[in-house]
């Protein structure tokens, strides 16, 4: 039985997907009840306090360790999570890690993240750590406003990064679950092109069939908006790496055609798949 955490997000629904149609039993933990697939257990559970996982892992051959915003913050302790899984038997463990740890690591939320890939490369388990760019899904945030106002807002507008499809990410995590020839791998995850807010306002707008007018938010609007949902250090870091991408953050990653065979899918290809939340 594999264990994906944050099982109800971007990442885990299509994880947990992947993993039920190579036969694998799944249990989907998230912090609230929610539907499942058939077939999936879902345990509502608190990384924050991981004892109450303490009797799901002690059946589960590998986890999928996602670790939500609060964990990110000073007085977190997320490696007891992995601690947790090395006491209960489990094997294996493929963690969601961030592109800034190797290309921002003196950022605050970056440094905690280092110390788990440590704990877990010191862990005894088998690993891989994937540590994927930004997410093709952070446009759902301008879902309303679009819906509503036909306009995305967004720091930075003319500046790029190669975002990544979460549904790539949970392919890659699938088979690093299921492979042993991707233990050990530290996995670097983006998308196929480099592309401005500004142009994915524009691929919204041609799955939409209507204009998205695009407004450029200063830098302090963005992380007063952000703040709401993640600790202020981790938006101050994320917001370092979008307002000016070093070479490192540019780069177009192998990694996605390397494990899965097949190049990473373009934003527009999101677009078109997730268009229903912006009607």
């Amino acid at each position: 039985m594999i264990v994906v955490t944050g099982a109800t997000g971007n990442v885990g629904r299509p994880l947990t997907q992947a993993l039920i149609e190579a036969g694998e039993k799944v249990t989907a933990v998230s912090r609230h009840a929610t539907a499942v697939p058939d077939g999936v257990r879902h345990v509502p559970a608190d990384l924050a306090e991981p004892h109450g996982l303490a009797g799901v892992l002690e059946e589960a051959k590998a986890l999928f360790l996602l670790l939500s915003g609060d964990l990110h913050a000073p007085e977190a302790r997320p490696t007891d999570v992995i601690d947790l899984a090395v006491a209960s038997g489990v094997r294996r463990i493929v963690l969601l890690s961030s592109q800034g740890v190797a290309t921002r690591p003196l950022g605050p939320s970056r440094i905690a993240m280092r110390a788990v890939e440590d704990a877990l490369r010191e862990s005894g388990l088998d690993w891989a750590v994937l540590r994927p760019g930004g997410f093709a899904s952070n446009a759902l945030a301008w879902a309303e406003s679009v819906r509503t106002r036909g306009t995305v807002s967004a720091p930075f507008g003319d500046v790029g990064v190669p975002v990544v499809d979460p549904a790539d990410i949970a392919e890659v995590a699938a088979a690093c679950l299921l492979d042993n020839r991707h233990t050990g791998a530290v996995l670097e995850l983006t998308g196929p092109e480099v592309i401005t807010p500004r142009r994915q306002a524009e691929a919204i707008a041609a799955a939409l069939g209507a204009p998205v007018r695009f407004h450029e938010l200063t830098r302090e609007e963005a992380k007063d908006a952000m703040t709401r949902f993640v600790p202020p250090e981790l938006a101050d870091d994320t917001l370092d790496i979008i307002a000016a991408p070093n070479a490192a953050e540019l780069r177009i990653s192998p990694d996605v055609q390397r494990v899965l065979g097949r190049a990473p899918r373009p934003f527009n290809s999101w677009a078109a798949r997730n268009v229903a939340a912006f009607r």
